[in-house]
């Protein structure tokens, strides 16, 4: 069944559906995510909310993330990817359309709902990156996994003009029931996917893994061979399990780290930080926010190629380098002008290239150096340890640049130079853990990696005629 999969030329409309499901879950999970950069540019004066309090508010998605994303893995690898893939979306779209209901300086309630949001957000891309995954070919596993994830800064751009747009309109809280959209992908995702059938394999439902392999192929399940036969027993993942796999934690888990840290410490912080420099109104920076959101865009497509062109070790290491560089470059020379245009503002697109783009590469990575019975636990980990990042990232940013007392356009600027070493020194971590611990996934079927991750003589019976063929493609490690 599995080398009927592998040996597809070409996507099929059903499968094209499930990555089009994909990429709108992660756009309007992210957009929901990010909406709150803008709003609280819009509420921190009028509210006098203190560094400490815009701090709790930008950093409670972040611990919700990481917990959501341990919490909704696991239960994706014990009951399946699909159920899990719904209720994560069922999760943010509720939490961020009852932000809509925050009265005038009630922090708290933002943060506590801003919680959930992230809760949900952590789980669903841990949860349909995997999915998608287990539904194509090998040799296109990179480059359609990095398409999936270029929905995230579309997420960003989509809030970048929802702010600009529909604030003097709606007003703040009307953004927050425009996140609630989500929830209408539940229909889609029922309508048309399928459980996974590498899911249903290591559960030993060989008849419905066939069905939906043959729903992947748009073919008829009898035309397709059975699997010699079931697992010979059914794996259970439990947390402790990971630490069998020692390398495959050690590399996603920093690799995440350092670029969840640099990320959001700077998506969360940038138009705030454009208000500062440039001094520009919120409204203006949120225009500036979405030329930046765009080269990130262009940035998962760039990456996207890259993984399969030149595999995902060198291209962890060109994104972590090449956002620690530009990030410098870009607090360096933040006075700067060409003409009428910031620098600055021109060196945060070019580093958002790196800054956003190297997600194409880091989270299906960790998807990838997982056994399919442990894939999306090991992500979710991976994912949750890298949100530490969430938290970290934009307190470090707000200790290095923030005020004691209100942050307001009068914070200090000139901190700028040390909060972006701060970030660029994250990416660099990064760089070198791709560097030190990757494992070179490219080229290679999940079969064939399942089978060198475990040693596992099940796997290897199930999957013994595509690792032959595995056998014939390129090692690039």
């Amino acid at each position: 069944m599995l080398e009927h999969l592998e040996r597809q030329q070409s996507l099929t409309g059903n499968q094209i559906k499930l990555i089009g499901a994909a990429i709108a879950g992660n756009m309007l999970d992210f957009f929901d995510l990010y909406l709150i950069g803008f709003v609280l540019s819009f509420i921190v004066k009028p509210w006098g909310l203190t560094f400490g309090e815009s701090a709790i508010v930008l950093l409670s998605s972040g611990l919700g993330a990481m917990l959501g994303a341990v919490f909704w893995g696991a239960l994706a690898d014990r009951i399946g990817r699909r159920l899990v893939f719904s209720l994560t979306i069922v999760n943010f779209a509720v939490a961020t359309g009852a932000m809509a209901l925050t009265q005038d300086g009630a922090w708290v309630y933002l943060a506590v709902m801003r919680f959930f949001v992230g809760f949900g957000a952590g789980g669903l891309y841990c949860v349909d990156v995997p999915l998608v995954l287990e539904f194509v070919p090998g040799r296109l596993r990179g480059r359609i996994a990095g398409i999936v994830t270029a929905a995230i800064p579309a997420g960003l751009l989509l809030a970048s003009v929802a702010a600009a747009t529909l604030t003097p309109l709606l007003g703040w809280r009307g953004l927050f029931v425009v996140g609630m959209a989500p929830a209408f992908l539940l229909l889609f995702v029922r309508a048309w996917v399928p459980e996974s059938p590498r899911w249903l394999l290591s559960r030993g439902r060989v008849e419905k893994a066939r069905e939906s392999i043959a729903w992947a192929l748009d073919v008829a399940p009898e035309t397709l061979p059975l699997t010699e036969a079931p697992p010979a027993s059914v794996r259970i993942a439990r947390m402790r399990d990971l630490l069998r796999y020692p390398r495959s934690l050690v590399v996603s888990c920093l690799t995440n780290l350092g670029v969840q840290t640099g990320n959001y410490g700077f998506t969360m912080w940038a138009p705030t930080l454009l208000v500062l420099v440039l001094q520009i109104p919120p409204l203006s920076a949120a225009w500036y926010m979405a030329a930046i959101s765009i080269g990130g865009l262009l940035g998962r497509f760039l990456f996207s190629w890259l993984v399969d062109a030149i595999g995902r070790r060198p291209s962890g290491m060109i994104l972590g380098v090449g956002a620690a560089v530009t990030l410098t470059l870009a607090a360096s020379f933040h006075e700067a002008f060409i003409g009428p245009l910031s620098v600055f503002w021109l060196t945060l697109i070019v580093a958002n290239l790196f800054i956003d783009g190297g997600f194409a590469v880091v989270g299906p990575y960790a998807a990838e150096v997982w056994p399919s019975w442990l894939r999306t636990s090991g992500m979710g980990v991976a994912y949750g340890f890298g949100g530490i990042g969430k938290i970290i990232g934009p307190l470090g940013l707000a200790w290095i640049v923030g005020s004691s007392n209100i942050v307001t356009p009068q914070a200090t600027v000139a901190a700028i130079l040390p909060a972006y070493l701060y970030l660029a020194a994250w990416f660099a971590l990064a760089a070198l853990a791709f560097f030190a611990f990757g494992i070179e996934t490219r080229g290679r079927s999940i079969q064939a990696l399942d089978s060198e991750l475990l040693g596992d003589q099940a796997f290897s019976r199930s999957g013994a005629a595509m690792a032959a063929i595995d056998r014939s493609i390129p090692d690039h490690r």
